[in-house]
């Protein structure tokens, strides 16, 4: 398996250090570059052509939601990973918009690191989220953004605020701020109604889908 590139860019040595560590003992990952500040990171970027970039906010030179805009525009295909000590749910859906596969925490364990990043690449070459394509126009006409419906989906799936942040690598924050756009799109009050909308419009598979297609599955066998 080819490893994936990754440049860490950050103008505190000892956050680039505590990334090798938490990377070092991965073979999925090979750090081939690292940045000082944002106005480093292009030419670092342009050296080394990497798969994925763990990006600061706070940099001297070129801010970090800056350097996200620039990496999006140069490379569509770069996993961009926001890695920051700013817990803002403001910042971290601009970030996003910006173009960020994911927002992470500086608080979250070493350990998860890795598999924080691989899931952010893997969100980055996955298929449209939604069960077919007649997804599509209803989500369309609400303006529900990818991000959106996949926390959608996971309120179908009856997880929590805490349990959905975990899964998607966000800020619970983060989530919060998500709901409240979902709520607003859809016209709706709380999360059983978010639901309740998802299912009625397509966008979610009811019981009877998933026990039928359950079913068929095991006949064909």
């Amino acid at each position: 398996m080819r490893r994936l590139k990754v440049v860490v860019a950050d103008d505190h040595g000892l956050m680039v250090e505590a990334v090798r560590l938490a990377l070092a003992e991965r073979p999925e990952f090979e750090i081939v570059g690292a940045a000082e500040s944002g106005s480093q990171l292009m030419p670092v970027v342009e050296r080394t052509a990497p798969d994925l970039v763990l990006v600061d906010l706070r940099m001297p030179g070129v801010d970090g939601l800056t350097c996200v805009r620039l990496l999006r525009e140069r490379d569509p295909a770069v996993t961009i990973v926001v890695l920051s000590g700013v817990d803002s749910d403001a910042v971290a859906e601009e970030a996003l918009a910006r173009g960020a596969n994911a927002f992470v925490s500086k608080s979250i364990d070493p350990l998860e690191l890795p598999d924080a990043l691989l899931a952010a690449r893997d969100a980055t070459v996955s298929k449209p989220i939604g069960r077919s394509a007649d997804q599509a126009p209803a989500a369309r006409a609400t303006g529900l953004t990818e991000r959106e419906l996949e926390i959608l989906r996971a309120l179908g799936e009856g997880r929590s605020n805490k349990e959905i942040a975990k899964a998607l690598w966000l800020a619970e924050q983060t989530v919060k701020f998500h709901l409240t756009n979902i709520y607003r799109k859809l016209n709706v009050g709380s999360r059983t109604e978010a639901v309740h909308w998802a299912y009625s419009h397509g966008l979610l598979a009811t019981t009877l889908d998933v026990d039928a297609a359950a079913l068929l599955q095991g006949s064909a066998r």
